[in-house]
């Protein structure tokens, strides 16, 4: 799982960092401009850069695939414009006294061949998931169900997975302990149905548009030329088909961001840019000024993991000395320039509104050679000259490469010390940072839901196969032990944000940034979903 994750936030990075600058502006190419008074084509067309891996939710596990599948499927739950989720292929649903039993009533639906949706077709998508013999990249996310775990990992059956189809509208979900963003959970991708009268007679029912490619969305696609384009339209018999005002969407592939803005430019796309495409990175300043871009933050964030398994990063204060002498406000503006918002802490501000301040102060060089100073004493070292040699490790990129060596001047001028930089091959990397051949290593997360315990839970244990820095507390661990039994919402988040000042303070990794998408659109596109998750819905997107 951290190649995947680390490859994402790679990619994330990649798409942000590319390519030389267009210029001009957007004409009045677009929905039937001749006549200001007619109504607008309601066509949306944007690019979603490459060929989606697979368009089977229990196999999908990147971006351009979940940016298709929200379109077409609907799961018991929906992300809504205000990016809470809401009942959707459920109309209704009781949660027991103890938070583990769900019973969801569905709602009268079909699939877009006719047959009509049943809590079966939950039942045997998340079950085919987890069954070991599909390799289903994403099953974790399915742990969560009663005996999730054990029938994934070969230890449980199928029978003892806490899902049940009662009847066909009624849909029993048991869970291994409470979650209280389960209804977030039945939102995301892994979490949707498969017709499975379909799906048993064709084990190859999503490689293709047509007739064995059913869906329970808003669209229904009804091409599928590889590496080429999608097209979806709206599908008339989706429950809420008056909410749907585009009658079709033209997802393009084009994988250069040159070529999209170009594009954009001359009114043949509607959207250019995150989440479904990407910018030239030269061309952000411009569009800046012009007033036409847009940027959100999302939940993902850029940091480094200290090894605080080995001198001198297993003393805390000089951690936090190499943490605060950083300049973040400059990075962002001259080096990434997409808005990104300074992180001096780990949850993003989509979950922890206050973190967009964080927990310390951004470049606060004189506490930091406080810090340093402190922990030399600590460690018995008369000054900086008798550190052990320092190496900042990171993956072969070229953004990734100049934010290192600006940190590199950074701690030079601000602590005098001296750090190497060593630039590794993605393979090579990813390897020495799972064995902690590292001082500093660059890592990342981007939340797979929108819950605090995503980014925090990494950290829970030293040998968790996410945790690089080897760093574990038990007053940490106590804290989210707790939040896992704590009901009241209210609480529970003050539980998680207890748990991060613990983190903070003893700051196993180096917070840098968190994400942003930038993107331009239309002028009369409206009621676009981009989630705090980063991803977009085009359910009641319309062309005013």
């Amino acid at each position: 799982m951290r190649k995947k994750l680390l490859l994402l936030l790679s990619m994330l990075l990649v798409l942000s960092m590319v390519l030389m600058a267009c210029s001009g502006s957007r004409g009045e190419v677009g929905k039937d401009a001749d006549s200001k008074n007619s109504e607008p084509k309601q066509e949306l067309n944007i690019n979603i850069n490459t060929e989606p891996p697979s368009l089977h939710p229990g196999l999908a596990e990147d971006s351009t695939s979940g940016t298709v599948l929200r379109q077409v499927f609907e799961g018991l739950s929906r992300i809504n414009l205000k990016g809470k989720p809401e009942l959707a292929a459920a109309e209704n649903v009781i949660i027991s006294e103890d938070q583990k039993t769900y019973t969801f009533t569905l709602r009268d639906a079909k699939w877009t061949n006719g047959d009509p949706v049943t809590a079966m077709d939950f039942e045997y998508a998340w079950k085919w998931a987890l069954d070991p013999a599909n390799h289903s990249a994403y099953a974790y996310q399915l742990y969560y169900l009663e005996g999730g775990q054990a029938f994934n990992e070969g230890t449980g059956t199928a029978d003892a997975v806490g899902v049940k189809a009662i009847d066909d509208k009624t849909l029993e979900v048991k869970l291994a302990k409470p979650t209280p963003f389960f209804l977030e959970l039945t939102a995301f991708y892994t979490y949707l149905p498969v017709n499975s009268k379909i799906a048993k007679a064709n084990p190859d029912w999503a490689n293709e548009a047509g007739g064995h490619y059913t869906t329970n969305g808003p669209f229904k696609m009804t091409e599928w030329s590889h590496s080429d384009k999608i097209v979806l339209e709206k599908n008339a018999d989706y429950w809420d088909a008056e909410e749907v005002k585009l009658e079709k969407i033209t997802m393009i592939m084009v994988n250069d961001a040159n070529t999209e803005l170009s594009m954009f430019e001359n009114g043949e796309l509607d959207w250019a840019g995150m989440p479904t495409g990407s910018l030239p990175l030269d061309a952000i300043p411009a569009l800046k000024d012009a007033g036409t871009l847009n940027t959100k933050a999302i939940a993902a964030i850029y940091h480094y993991d200290f090894n605080t398994t080995a001198e001198p990063f297993n003393n805390a204060n000089i951690r936090k000395a190499f943490a605060l002498a950083i300049n973040r406000q400059e990075i962002i503006d001259n080096i990434t320039q997409g808005g990104e918002v300074p992180a001096m802490a780990l949850v993003p501000p989509t979950m922890f509104p206050e973190n967009e301040k964080g927990h310390f102060k951004d470049n606060d060089v004189k506490k930091a050679k406080e810090y340093l100073q402190k922990g030399l004493e600590e460690l018995g070292y008369k000054d900086v000259s008798e550190l052990p040699a320092i190496n900042l490790s990171f993956n072969t990129h070229e953004g990734h490469q100049k934010i290192a060596q600006a940190l590199q001047d950074m701690w030079k001028k601000n602590l005098g010390v001296d750090v190497t930089l060593d630039n590794q091959e993605w393979q090579v990397f990813l390897d020495n940072v799972q064995q902690r051949n590292f001082n500093i290593a660059r890592t990342g997360w981007q939340g797979d839901f929108n819950d605090a315990i995503n980014f925090l839970e990494v950290y829970y244990s030293a040998n968790a196969g996410n945790n690089a820095s080897g760093w574990e507390s038990k007053e940490f661990q106590d804290l989210l032990d707790q939040s896992e039994k704590e009901q009241d919402s209210k609480k529970r988040q003050q539980i998680l944000m207890q748990a991060e000042a613990v983190i903070v303070n003893e700051m196993p990794f180096i917070p840098l940034y968190f994400y942003t998408n930038n993107w331009v659109q239309d002028e009369n596109l409206r009621n676009v979903a981009v989630s705090g998750l980063g991803d977009v819905q085009f359910k009641w997107a319309y062309f005013e």
